[in-house]
């Protein structure tokens, strides 16, 4: 069986998932994540989406894993999501292991991906 290491052109895939946080790059990160194309950034979590309404001209569609279960966004990410939209961006919403391995075959791909990922 051939196999082929994964160029993700200098993104920051997700290494792995659980237990209340994230692995990125090696390095351990506890709580909500914020991917976008220039690495990690600060967040408080949902419904706030402002890290990625400031940089949304950098990504085409945002992932947001909502956490071990397909669940319900909170309320106040209706209108963040309108104004991501708004500007272009697409919004996709799913359970954080899907979000999570559908953002590292979409960077594989070369795609213009950011994720918002709440913990399991």
């Amino acid at each position: 069986m051939r196999t082929t290491e994964v160029d993700y052109e200098g993104r920051l895939p997700v290494d792995s998932y659980g237990a209340g946080g994230f692995r990125v790059a090696g390095a351990v990160h506890m709580g909500p994540l914020a991917l976008v194309p220039e690495g990690v950034v600060d967040w408080p979590g949902l419904p706030d989406l402002a890290p990625f309404l400031e940089r949304v001209s950098e990504f085409d569609v945002l992932l947001v894993g909502m956490g071990a279960l397909m669940a319900p966004p909170p309320d106040g990410f209706a209108a963040a999501r309108a104004a991501l939209e708004a500007a272009g961006a697409g919004v996709e919403i799913m359970a954080t292991p899907s979000a999570c391995r559908t953002y590292n075959v979409l960077l594989a791909e070369g795609r213009r991906v950011a994720a918002a990922l709440m913990p399991i």
